[in-house]
């Protein structure tokens, strides 16, 4: 302790810390792009496309939006988004990423994705067109 400093200011000075450190924990937590580390290099992810067809935007969108929740709550899936193109309704773009093939085999043989594949011929123009890509870039060091 510095002979400026007062007596006791030590420790508070001491606690001020601790609670910067532990804001910083909790700041590293919540920063973006925490998930990526969960996403190894060489993991499976997918770019999948439907459109629907005309007239069956919104129903399309209601048997999929339900898929969202369902396929997060999934521990095998490290990313899922559907996104749908502000410029042309009913066409759905997914964003998905598994850690390796089987875990997305296992993902497609789930009753929930089957029951959405099965409402496609009546919902969707020309059925799911499907990307199968790899992960370059794995967690940062």
């Amino acid at each position: 302790m510095s002979k400026t400093m007062r007596p006791g200011a030590g420790l508070s000075v001491l606690a001020s810390l601790a609670c910067v450190a532990g804001a910083t924990s909790v700041m590293a937590q919540d920063r973006p792009g925490k998930g990526y580390s969960q996403v190894p290099q060489g993991a499976y992810s997918v770019v999948a496309e439907v459109r629907a067809k005309p007239g069956k935007e919104a129903e399309l969108r209601a048997a999929t939006l339900p898929l969202v929740a369902l396929v997060r709550s999934d521990p095998k899936n490290l990313v899922y988004f559907l996104q749908e193109d502000r410029a042309s309704p009913g066409h759905f773009i997914f964003y998905e990423i598994f850690a390796n093939q089987a875990d997305f085999e296992a993902h497609n043989a789930m009753p929930y994705v089957k029951d959405w594949f099965t409402k496609l011929p009546e919902l969707a123009d020309g059925g799911v067109k499907v990307m199968k890509m790899e992960v370059l870039a794995g967690p940062p060091d």
